[in-house]
């Protein structure tokens, strides 16, 4: 998959202080905005899992970061994530670009998807699993 699309829109664990792979990031990207894509989040245990649907009316919300190596960067986070040839099939996710939407406009980001069932999983309603983290904790 070519990875010329500096722009990764991440909506989960990668946002988590003292994630060693949200660190990462921090290293390797710069802040560019806070955005959001129509679909559905899920809670899919330790993480959540993004559903993509631009049907659905409610959104996923995040924050889009522009990658300084985006070949090496999305490497080292495919790794994370489980996709790639040394992984079995079906991968938990797929990586793959969608228009994500800003207060200044749409900005086409790489986005890591959930690619297996959610029955069963708690939908997380209001769609910012950072939200929904800090609201399980009080």
């Amino acid at each position: 998959m070519e990875a010329t699309n500096q722009f990764l829109f991440v909506y989960g664990t990668l946002l988590q202080p003292g994630n060693q792979f949200a660190d990462y990031l921090t290293q390797h990207c710069k802040f560019v905005s806070d955005g959001k894509v129509k679909g559905r989040l899920y809670n899919i245990g330790e993480y959540p899992g993004a559903v993509i649907d631009d049907n659905e009316e409610r959104s996923i919300y995040g924050c889009i970061f522009i990658m300084d190596e985006p070949e090496l960067v999305l490497k080292v986070i495919d790794d994370f994530e489980g996709i790639g040839e040394l992984y079995e099939y079906p991968q938990e996710y797929i990586r793959q670009q969608v228009d994500v939407f800003t207060d200044d406009g749409d900005i086409k980001c790489w986005i890591y998807v959930y690619n297996l069932s959610v029955n069963g999983f708690l939908h997380i309603i209001g769609g910012d699993y950072m939200q929904y983290l800090n609201n399980a904790v009080k």
